[in-house]
């Protein structure tokens, strides 16, 4: 009986029973079709850390602003993601203003986002 319920935990821990609950993870189609829905315009990525990520990235086209989302395929990964952009930013760029992270995803605006432009860059987020 000892060993039958020992299994039985290691089981559960191997397939991420109990506590801590699953990570969220986005995916770039979703997120790129439910603001193509709702008429922002999509374009390629143009810098290098975008072109390079795991998860794949675009760029999503406001009327007075852009912003460039890019998908790590973990949580990790975003985190690498956003240190990328830190590490080679301009010195004379505030990125903590334009970088943001949810997730495994990581959006980097051209300037400092309206409010409702980031709620609906975040409420596409899936």
């Amino acid at each position: 009986m000892t060993r039958t319920l020992l299994l039985l935990v290691l089981l559960c821990v191997l397939a991420g029973c109990g506590g801590g609950g699953s990570t969220r993870l986005y995916t770039l189609q979703k997120t790129k079709s439910c603001l193509s829905a709702q008429k922002i315009r999509i374009a390629r990525p143009a810098d290098f850390v975008a072109t390079t990520a795991t998860g794949g990235a675009f760029r999503a086209l406001f009327p007075d602003n852009s912003v460039t989302v890019v998908f790590g395929l973990t949580q990790a990964d975003a985190d690498n993601i956003a240190d990328a952009y830190r590490r080679f930013r301009a010195k004379n760029v505030g990125i903590d203003d334009v970088l943001r992270v949810d997730h495994n995803a990581v959006m980097l605006w051209h300037l400092h986002p309206a409010d409702a432009d980031a709620a609906q860059v975040g409420s596409c987020l899936t």
